[in-house]
């Protein structure tokens, strides 16, 4: 049976062409996040980076910037604070992996409330973002 009630619309960012291609040529995380401060696939990228080279508290605050930048994207495009944000919109791929990464930061300093809270959020985005993210 179909769902005859409408319900929140999918929030779709748009397309960051510069950056998206700046990161795709293998173009470095921090030139791309210079030239294009707003993206937050280039902070994603940076917090993925400290991760991976054990600068916790780093990644943390490159995923904040990231999330934050995101937000302010979602909210131009419409988003009222809830709502689907799809994974499989490439664009909105670099906020979801900001989230994650700020999640994944906030778990390895301890800050467990903030950790569930971005996991929840991310199942709310989209549950596929969640499992594309953590395998």
């Amino acid at each position: 049976m179909k769902n005859l009630m409408p319900g929140v619309p999918e929030t779709l960012l748009d397309i960051e062409t510069g950056p998206a291609a700046a990161l795709a040529a293998g173009e470095d995380p921090s030139t791309v996040a210079a030239q294009y401060p707003t993206s937050s696939a280039a902070w994603a990228a940076l917090a993925d980076r400290a991760y991976q080279a054990g600068e916790v508290v780093t990644s943390y605050a490159f995923a904040r910037t990231g999330y934050h930048r995101g937000l302010d994207q979602l909210r131009r495009a419409g988003w009222k604070g809830h709502g689907p944000v799809p994974w499989n919109h490439e664009p909105n791929q670099g906020f979801l992996r900001a989230l994650h990464a700020l999640g994944r930061a906030a778990d390895a300093i301890g800050e467990s409330d903030e950790a569930a809270r971005c996991a929840q959020f991310l199942r709310d985005c989209d549950p596929a973002a969640g499992d594309a993210l953590t395998g």
